[in-house]
């Protein structure tokens, strides 16, 4: 089963009935797998003629999410039982204007939150590279990103549609928002960027079966 398939059925499990999917690479295959589709109402981004990058797709396809009150952003690559649902209501009642998902795993890249819990930047652990600004603070938190966030459209309505990345619109809007971690500890998270991780997947969901 494709992994946008498995993606699709734990959405709709969850109740979310509007998904708009960003196609680039086989954009032709997917816009035609998803033809007979009847279940939930899907709208396609087209980055086919410029990819557009983690924010500017979000950018690109700002005009889809016109009614919505807040929006979940979901790797396709990412396989996890998280209560996405629980966490957009959440979000919807709060202030905040972003929540990134993360934990508290290893990996070579780390978002960085102040001790208010607001978004700061990245840092890479085997390069010390920071892209925040200054030197990231003694009483700072490093999370891992879970590929998981929810945003609210109007914080993004005035920046100009272009490719970039989307931590970096993320840090101009903590500038006077907040955007916030919000730790999860699901039963199971993959991420299934490569082969290997692929495997350790099927093989933890078939001992469970």
């Amino acid at each position: 089963m494709p992994l946008l398939e498995v993606l699709l059925k734990e959405l709709i499990k969850q109740d979310f009935n509007h998904i708009v999917i960003n196609i680039h690479h086989f954009g032709e295959q997917i816009i035609e797998y998803l033809k007979c589709r009847n279940d939930v109402n899907i709208e396609i981004s087209d980055e086919r003629p410029l990819l557009m990058d983690t924010g500017g797709a979000i950018l690109q396809a700002l005009p889809y999410f016109a009614q919505s009150e807040a929006v979940l952003v979901h790797n396709v690559d990412v396989l996890t039982n998280v209560d996405l649902k629980g966490f957009y209501n959440d979000f919807c009642k709060s202030d905040d204007a972003a929540w990134l998902l993360t934990q508290e795993r290893n990996s070579k890249r780390k978002l960085v939150f102040d001790s208010n819990n607001n978004f700061l930047g990245r840092f890479n652990n085997e390069t010390n590279d920071y892209d925040g600004n200054g030197t990231i603070p003694n009483d700072c938190k490093l999370l891992s990103f879970s590929g998981i966030h929810l945003f609210k459209p109007q914080y993004f309505k005035d920046f100009e549609v272009k490719p970039c990345y989307v931590f970096g619109l993320y840090q101009k809007i903590a500038e006077n928002h907040r955007v916030t971690s919000k730790l999860i500890h699901p039963e199971y998270w993959f991420d299934l960027g490569t082969q290997e991780q692929l495997k350790n997947a099927e093989l933890w969901l078939s001992s469970k079966r």
